[in-house]
């Protein structure tokens, strides 16, 4: 998987707090250092910190080189133009922050790693859609979205939908605050594959 800048801070501030605690020597600072702002990837950013305690710092020292990257608390899409894309299996971090101009931004959910139960997605979005794919349980509130010359289309009853039997698995909440000029919020289900018989 590819690392982004957040990715490569976190770890560069780990080599650092490594560094000042003795674990690394200065030369051993500068080769590592270079190394973590020219990587691209997570597991190129792992081998760095590998053999680093996990309490050195909010680096990658306890992901190992083949794993998936660990829950982030918040993501940050600032993108103008374009679109903006998560599928698949990526982990759904505990909020979103999205600032974008004429961008489409599509976040789906049937297929994500889903590790809280609440979701708050804070938006400052203008000329652009918020597509949401999720399943049939996910819950979407948007009372806390100031709209301007906008819509939302949400689809059933979303009062019942927490009203589910015992035993049946918490759905995902969705939060959806801020403000959305000249745009979109559409929700959309996720396809189901036919089984091949």
């Amino acid at each position: 998987m590819r690392a982004s800048h957040a990715d490569r801070d976190r770890v560069v501030e780990t080599l650092r707090i490594a560094a000042g605690d003795g674990r690394l020597s200065a030369e051993e600072l500068d080769a590592r250092l270079e190394s973590a702002l020219t990587a691209r990837t997570l597991g190129q950013l792992a081998e760095l910190t590998s053999d680093l305690p996990a309490d050195t710092g909010p680096g990658l020292g306890t992901l190992p080189v083949t794993g998936a990257p660990p829950a982030r608390d918040v993501l940050v899409i600032d993108q103008v133009g374009g679109q903006f894309t998560r599928i698949g299996g990526w982990t759904v971090p505990g909020r979103i922050e999205v600032r974008s101009k004429m961008c489409d931004v599509l976040l789906d959910f049937s297929a994500a790693v889903i590790t809280r139960d609440v979701l708050r997605i804070d938006c400052d979005m203008r000329l652009g859609k918020l597509i949401i794919v999720g399943g049939p349980d996910a819950e979407i509130d948007t009372d806390g979205l100031t709209l301007a010359f906008a819509q939302v289309r949400l689809r059933g009853d979303r009062r019942n939908r927490h009203d589910m039997g015992r035993g049946a698995t918490q759905p995902l909440r969705i939060e959806i605050t801020g403000t959305l000029k000249y745009g979109k919020v559409i929700e959309r289900r996720a396809r189901r594959r036919r089984s091949a018989r």
